[in-house]
């Protein structure tokens, strides 16, 4: 959530910056408001003072009919003030509502444009031992393709042949948009979540396993909830199915002021994910890239707000990580202004090639929030002065579970149809090397 304040110094700013994401915002609105509740307020708390010297006059007075003059001239007013102040509170009930509609202000460096503009800042082949900044970033439009590999057969195709993925039962069990994996492909998931956790355990992250359920107000306080309700599945009993474990580890410290030497603070967790996105028809939405529910390891970091950059340059690397160390070879985005999240300053997109389908799968999103969440969620700490101020919270995925491993069989398939396994994972396979064909 933006400030009021800032709202009103930076109007101009802010409604640019809303268009250039494809966005509309409030902005007249809450001008319009504020304008109302200054000098509402201003009454409301005059009248407020004059009540409590009232009191007191009342109380000092000795004789009985001043104490009733007191009394009438009061009860004349009380009746003003009662509707001023039912006014205020419905001013600022509508206000805060309408700063939920606020996306946050993104960083200079974020192109501006739609999902085209995206642009490449980093790539690398982990198996020619090659990695590349690209110092002048490159539009996603202009970046060649890797050359085709003839023979390779996209996730879906090897999946249903090594026996690891069943299409059919998935759609009988919960309808379209679901899929089981069986065998060597459940194992495989298993083994990555585990490797992952591990990983980021070493990296410096406490991991956390949260709850899949949320109450209205950590939605509100990670900014899917008002706007994405329609993305998101809600219980019987008013809970949601979380769209990702971002939204109950942001909020482990909603409405805490965290003690001077708290900062910073890293977790890491793994949690199942629900999702009712829009998918259309057709090959590019084929095997289990999208669907209803997925799994996800997370990184979610709690910063001063001095050191939020430096940290968002190294949550990069720690889920750069895990794509080099799984030898999958891959790109670095940095968004444009339409493709952020409502509630991102900045972010990276890590996506890694599919050779079979010839595409790029994102595994990974990687945004600093500033402040934005932590006004939303109330994420404070005090500092070393004594006083308290917003922190800063940042996440990545590191990585999302189905592309991670559609990425997994399409880059290390063999000529025989089995698929070579990462040998970091190994050790959680009991050793095992390959996925065998069938038969």
């Amino acid at each position: 959530m933006l400030p009021l304040q800032t709202v009103r110094e930076r109007a101009d700013e802010i409604r640019t910056a809303t268009a250039q994401r494809g966005a509309e915002a409030p902005i007249d609105r809450i001008l319009e408001l504020d304008g109302e509740r200054a000098p509402l307020l201003t009454e409301v708390e005059t009248m407020r003072a004059d009540r409590n010297r009232a009191g007191k006059a009342i109380g000092a007075a000795s004789d009985a009919d001043e104490r009733q003059r007191l009394i009438d001239e009061q009860r004349a007013v009380a009746g003003k003030l009662d509707d001023l102040e039912a006014r205020l509170a419905e001013i600022d009930a509508e206000l805060n509502e309408r700063l939920l509609e606020v996306p946050n202000l993104f960083h200079a460096d974020v192109p501006i444009g739609a999902e085209e503009a995206n642009v490449v800042v980093l790539h690398g082949d982990p198996a020619a031992g090659t990695e590349e900044r690209v110092d002048t970033p490159v539009p996603i439009t202009e970046w060649p393709n890797p050359e085709d590999e003839p023979g390779l057969k996209p996730h879906w195709e090897l999946g249903e042949a090594l026996g690891i993925i069943d299409f059919e039962r998935g759609v009988k069990l919960s309808g379209a948009n679901f899929y089981l994996l069986t065998g060597d492909g459940a194992r495989l998931q298993r083994a990555l979540i585990a490797w992952m956790l591990d990983l980021h355990r070493e990296q410096g992250y406490s991991e956390v396993y949260p709850p899949a359920l949320v109450n209205e107000a950590a939605l509100v306080g990670t900014s899917q909830l008002p706007k994405f309700a329609d993305t998101m599945f809600q219980t019987t009993d008013g809970r949601w199915l979380i769209p990702t474990s971002e939204v109950p580890v942001t909020n482990m410290y909603a409405g805490e002021i965290l003690e001077p030497g708290s900062l910073p603070i890293h977790h890491t967790a793994y949690s199942p994910c629900f999702r009712r996105e829009q998918f259309s028809a057709g090959s590019a939405v084929r095997g289990i890239k999208r669907g209803y529910q997925f799994d996800k390891v997370e990184m979610v970091r709690f910063e001063e707000p001095d050191h939020s950059w430096e940290a968002l340059d190294a949550l990069l690397e720690h889920a750069l990580e895990t794509v080099r160390t799984l030898g999958l070879r891959y790109r670095v985005l940095r968004l444009a202004s339409e493709d952020l999240t409502f509630a991102s300053a900045m972010t990276y997109d890590i996506e890694v090639w599919a050779p079979g389908a010839r595409e790029w799968l994102e595994v990974s999103s990687v945004s600093n929030f500033l402040d934005f969440q932590a006004r939303r969620a109330s994420l404070r700490y005090r500092t070393e002065d004594g006083s308290v101020a917003h922190l800063h919270t940042l996440n990545g995925s590191g990585l999302g579970m189905p592309r991670t491993v559609a990425a997994v069989l399409e880059q290390h398939q063999l000529e025989d149809g089995s698929v070579e396994l990462p040998k970091a994972l190994r050790p959680y396979l009991g050793g095992q090397a390959t996925i065998e064909a069938r038969g």
